[in-house]
């Protein structure tokens, strides 16, 4: 949690946030990368909240460089997502809603999981990812993604 967001959970506690988020879409070919949550488990894209005054292209790269330890290069904008799929309890009871913007790219080093954010990392190839334990949220994402390729 960054120190923003705490400073408001102070004055809040576990009500409902909303917040700006940024989502990598990292692909080789038909092929992408995503990352198992420790918090919960589930399969998702790479990703994270935009920082106050932190451009979300920024927010992007430092999120998947924390999460992965990779570079990446942005190769544009997939869309824009929110509504409550992008609704989050999370296990100290703190209910976000995040509005995120997904962007395109290609990584350019690798990609090793942060053990702090991610219990592992893994490549799918689209028809492999409806049989993981996931985000249903990022299907809509992916199949945008496989739209723009």
């Amino acid at each position: 949690m960054s120190d923003y967001v705490a400073s408001i959970r102070a004055h809040i506690g576990t009500a409902f946030l909303m917040l700006p988020g940024v989502t990598a879409v990292i692909r080789d070919g038909d092929r992408f990368l995503l990352g198992r949550h420790h918090h919960s488990g589930l399969w998702s894209l790479i990703g994270g909240g935009v920082e106050p005054g932190e451009e979300p292209a920024d927010a992007l790269l430092r999120e998947v460089l924390e999460e992965t330890g990779a570079r990446v290069r942005i190769r544009g904008i997939v869309g824009v997502y929110g509504g409550e799929p992008m609704m989050v309890r999370y296990p100290n009871g703190d209910h976000v809603g995040y509005v995120t913007t997904a962007y395109d790219c290609e990584l350019l080093s690798e990609a090793t999981a942060d053990p702090e954010e991610l219990l592992e990392l893994g490549w799918f190839a689209r028809d492999e990812i409806p049989a993981l334990q996931r985000r249903d949220w990022i299907d809509r994402v992916i199949a945008d993604a496989s739209t723009h390729a």
